[in-house]
């Protein structure tokens, strides 16, 4: 038998009818069950309070509210009970059953908190097929009408595209273009990569780099070389690779140190008269 955390208190301050409807508490727990088999022994009976919504009202003229509780049987549903609540109105003698709930206690298994999807969402998870719509109060992007679009560096495109109206609803706002940064420069392709750290020299000294425009000219490129491991991708300016287009390889001949002089006595030079 599952009991609940703790046993509900006595209903002698409860009505003497409400407290003897075991029975019809039991049938209202099975018929919510489908099973007579998942509704366990009786494990009490505790009074609800009843609260007026106004205090011209009596309490006691609302009537009285009990709750009975069963052990559940429910495979999966351990440390869980049933809680069947009944009522009656002062002066009538039918009971009626308001609700019947499976209510866990303290040892019940209970599934973890609900998170919206767009916090359980990671980088990935999107498959060929998913959509992935944007809220209207995300951040990371702004109307187009609000904010300057500063990655557009052909201002005459910019305003025949505006007058035509196929220009962006939304840019990208200052913190999601912060965001982003942040982001690339932590990841593989940032300064901070092994890769970086043995490259001969940055990317933004490398022919192969491609700068963005607008603000982030100054901090993000793309890679152009096909042999390197950036290729097609988002790098850092201080980001570098074995490919840098000023890479070279320098030979050096081992040199012998000579510690004290040497004469080569082993020929003699003939000098005419």
């Amino acid at each position: 038998m599952t009991e609940p955390s703790a046993r509900p208190r006595s209903a002698s301050a409860a009505d003497d009818a409400l407290a003897a409807a075991v029975e019809l508490a039991r049938a209202a727990a099975v018929e919510t069950a489908g099973d007579p088999a998942l509704v366990g022994d009786h494990l009490g009976a505790a009074p609800e309070p009843v609260a007026p919504v106004t205090g011209e009202v009596a309490p006691d003229v609302l009537g009285s509210v009990l709750t009975h509780t069963f052990a559940s049987r429910l495979p999966g549903y351990v440390g869980w009970h049933w809680a069947v609540t009944l009522a009656r109105f002062p002066g009538d003698d039918a009971v009626t059953v308001d609700e019947v709930v499976l209510l866990p206690g303290e040892q019940a298994l209970l599934a973890p908190a609900w998170v919206p999807w767009h916090e359980r969402l990671r980088p990935g998870d999107l498959s060929v097929g998913d959509v992935l719509p944007s809220t209207e109060d995300d951040p990371r992007l702004v109307p187009s009408y609000a904010a300057d679009d500063d990655s557009a560096d052909d201002p005459e495109g910019s305003v025949v595209a505006f007058e035509v109206g196929v220009g962006r609803e939304r840019v990208m706002s200052c913190e999601g273009r912060s965001e982003a940064v942040d982001r690339w420069a932590a990841g593989e392709f940032g300064p901070a990569s092994s890769m970086a750290r043995h490259a001969p020299g940055p990317c933004v000294t490398c022919g192969f780099f491609l700068p963005l425009a607008g603000s982030l000219r100054s901090m993000l490129g793309a890679c152009g070389n096909a042999y390197a491991p950036a290729d097609g991708r988002v790098v850092t300016v201080d980001y570098g690779c074995g490919a840098h287009s000023q890479a070279t390889l320098v030979l050096s001949e081992p040199v012998a140190v000579v510690t004290s002089a040497r004469y080569d006595t082993s020929e003699y030079d003939v000098l005419p008269d």
